[in-house]
């Protein structure tokens, strides 16, 4: 008996009217579909308002904060951080300049990519200096921008800057006026910008293996960020101690990414970037996984207590020092520093990094890095250096011969993200607890936790209002409808008892999730299947549920399940908003937690998956702890390396880089599991689950066909 094939049956026949009349197993009134949160529009960067709400006390913050710091270290692709590789850096082609010297720099942030930029020193300046790390953002051209004498003129006219040079090339005025103040300035490229160009910026990492690997442009542009500080701090002139870190627009990004995860910056000046409203629009601003739940203002938090100033522009970051600063100010009063977080907005200007916000900058590095200069601080006029003798690669310095081009990076990452997999895989009981600290870890932030809480769950109607009047009966046995609530999400849940068992009598309950939902209980003539009566007759009562998308959210509809993505960019999507298979993950979680409420005297809960809901029972089955018993599944030969289409109900960003099914399966503590359907799976993907479960209890049972009745039977019954 195949379920999947039964399942595919009651789609068709879902009009036929069952013994428990037209209500089928329907919770939700019938005519409607039912809709709850998870029906409106997804989030987008688009909108006008993400909101986060700063906690109140310190303990709440450091809870917070280091899931964040999670969040952002599994989306970008560095959970566990990479090996750090040799830089190997070339510094040549040295510029004199008035008060400061500019150099050439190309290093290596992994092997074959490289990293370029121009550093700044200050000339006669002795001892260890302050130093400034500065990605640059979007302006065209990047490093080497160029407004043009037209620009530049309209600039000067609305009062934006004072000097023709600044006016026209104002990232050169920043780390020109920086360097003559005594700090060492790194001017680095984004990845596609100046002497960047060997991978482009939008390209390369948009498809389906990019989002299963957790591999894109924010994740490779934040790695640079780290190499490009681990560079600065290598340098002999440099004060580790004094380390700040400033850039606009989407360097403004980097910069509270960066300074977010890596604890050395000692001041950060991230400018028109924070705010509550758009939080980037680039591929290189937005990963799987990153705001769900939060925005850039909690990140920016991140840094806290150390120095933090932003500027607000005529943009999205307008009302910065009104939605925005005061949550920062919460954070840094919680740890005593209330003054060391500031904004500051002008709102005469359009999106900028203007000589206005520039002194802003100057004098909050002045105070916080010790530079040592009176205020107010003014920038000086400079002799720019036109672009073309900014570029770092020249007939005696060429582009390195390993430089590799997107096809050649996706390949060696690919393999790297393998390799980091496979050393995490124990081969000791010992190692089993570091495997599922990590994997779990990661698990958690693509699944959307560990589950509800009991309080977070709300059970309709409330159960005193329904105990011993449930006169409702199904082939001869008692059934309850329910609707189980988390948040604003809906499950409906049914249950099955036989007649005269009251709720506090039952001592097991099978909850029984199968891919179309509630109706792959029923045959086609609606009626319970074999199984389930079996399992009813010797006591066992019976749950299941329509997880999202499935029963009664989406009626007799036939054709598959898919989710609304940006066709772009995958992370445009997965960045604001949970994957399908995540919501329903956690709504058999929502039943898991509900059940031991509506069933007081349950001791034993075990878990049975069919159809395509195989796969979302075992991986809950990863998030459930010691809720459940025995847990069987068919999996149908599913296996994340089968996945093409970035609609696919199925795609879970990152599945790949922790090992695919079998990888995030073996957080499953120790019990009883079988896994049937395996055929067709890569072995591969299937090891991880194997070898922990060895290690553990070996109590996982493997099956190529598929999950009958009679192994079912077997296995609960027993």
């Amino acid at each position: 008996m195949r379920f999947v094939r039964m399942s595919l049956v009651v789609i068709v026949t879902w009009g036929v009217v069952s013994p428990c009349g037209a209500q089928g197993l329907r919770v939700s009134p019938p005519g409607k579909l039912l809709k709850d949160s998870r029906s409106q529009a997804a989030r987008t960067f688009r909108d006008a308002d993400h909101p986060w709400v700063a906690p109140e006390t310190l303990s709440a913050w450091q809870q917070v904060s280091a899931a964040l710091r999670q969040r952002l270290l599994v989306s970008t692709g560095l959970w566990p951080m990479p090996e750090r590789t040799p830089l190997d850096p070339v510094i040549h082609g040295r510029i004199e300049r008035e008060g400061y010297t500019i150099e050439k720099v190309y290093f290596a942030s992994r092997p074959g990519h490289y990293v370029t930029g121009n550093l700044y020193r200050p000339k006669n300046r002795s001892g260890k200096r302050p130093a400034v790390l500065s990605p640059h953002g979007h302006w065209q051209n990047g490093r080497k921008y160029d407004a043009g004498e037209k620009a530049a003129g309209a600039q000067i006219k609305e009062g934006a800057e004072i000097y023709p040079a600044a006016a026209r090339y104002p990232l050169q005025a920043r780390m020109v006026q920086l360097a003559r103040m005594g700090c060492v300035v790194f001017h680095y490229d984004m990845v596609g910008y100046a002497s960047s160009r060997k991978i482009s910026h939008r390209g390369g990492f948009s498809d389906v293996e990019s989002a299963l690997f957790l591999h894109g442009v924010m994740g490779l542009q934040t790695w640079n960020s780290i190499r490009a500080l681990d560079f600065l701090l290598s340098l002999d002139d440099v004060d580790p101690q004094r380390v700040g870190v400033t850039g606009a627009s989407g360097g403004g990004t980097q910069t509270f990414i960066l300074c977010a995860l890596d604890p050395r910056p000692a001041a950060a000046f991230p400018a028109v970037m924070v705010s509550t409203a758009m939080q980037g629009g680039c591929v290189c601003e937005n990963a799987n996984y990153l705001r769900i739940g939060c925005n850039n203002i909690s990140f920016a938090a991140l840094f806290a207590p150390r120095p933090l100033a932003m500027s607000g522009a005529d943009d999205w970051t307008k009302k910065i020092e009104t939605k925005g600063l005061p949550e920062l100010k919460q954070i840094y009063g919680l740890l005593g520093k209330q003054n060391l977080v500031q904004a500051r907005t002008w709102p005469q200007f359009g999106h900028n990094y203007n000589q206005h916000s520039r002194q802003f900058m100057y004098a909050w590095f002045n105070r916080h890095l010790g530079l040592g200069y009176s205020e107010p601080i003014k920038e000086e006029d400079f002799e720019p250096v036109p672009a073309a003798q900014l570029e770092i690669f020249d007939e005696d310095h060429p582009l390195p011969g390993d430089a590799a081009g997107v096809e050649d990076l996706r390949g060696a990452w690919r393999q790297a993200s393998r390799a980091a997999f496979d050393s995490l895989l124990p081969t000791s009981e010992a190692g089993v607890e570091e495997y599922r600290r990590i994997v779990g870890t990661a698990v958690r932030v693509m699944l959307g936790g560990g589950g509800p809480k009991a309080e977070e769950v709300v059970i309709e109607p409330e159960l005193k209002a329904i105990k011993g009047a449930v006169k409702e009966r199904l082939d001869g046995v008692q059934l309850m409808r329910l609707m189980v609530r988390r948040g604003r999400a809906k499950v409906p849940l049914i249950l099955l008892r036989s007649v005269g068992r009251e709720l506090d009598q039952v001592r097991r309950v099978v909850l029984w999730v199968d891919g179309v939902g509630k109706r792959g209980l029923l045959t086609a003539e609606g009626h319970l299947i074999p199984v389930v009566q079996d399992l009813l007759a010797a006591g066992i009562a019976v749950a299941s549920i329509d997880p999202w998308g499935t029963g009664e959210f989406v009626g007799a509809q036939q054709d598959p399940v898919r989710t609304d993505v940006d066709r772009k960019y995958v992370g445009y999507t997965f960045a604001y908003n949970l994957p399908l298979l995540a919501h329903r993950v956690q709504d058999v979680m929502t039943a898991l937690v509900a059940l031991p409420k509506i069933l007081a005297g349950v001791e034993s809960t075990d878990l049975v998956g069919t159809g395509a809901a195989g796969t979302w029972v075992l991986l809950a089955r990863a998030l459930a702890g010691d809720a459940v018993s025995r847990t069987l599944v068919d999996l149908e030969g599913f296996s994340f390396s089968k996945i093409h289409r970035i609609d696919d109900s199925m795609l879970l960003p990152g599945a790949l880089r922790y090992g695919g099914i079998g990888g995030l399966a073996a957080l499953t503590p120790p019990g009883l599991i079988v896994v049937a359907g395996t055929d067709g799976i890569p072995e591969d993907e299937l090891l991880p689950l194997r070898r922990i479960s060895a290690l553990s209890d070996g109590q996982t049972v493997f099956s190529s066909g598929p999950l009958s009745a009679s192994m079912i039977k077997r296995r609960l019954l027993r």
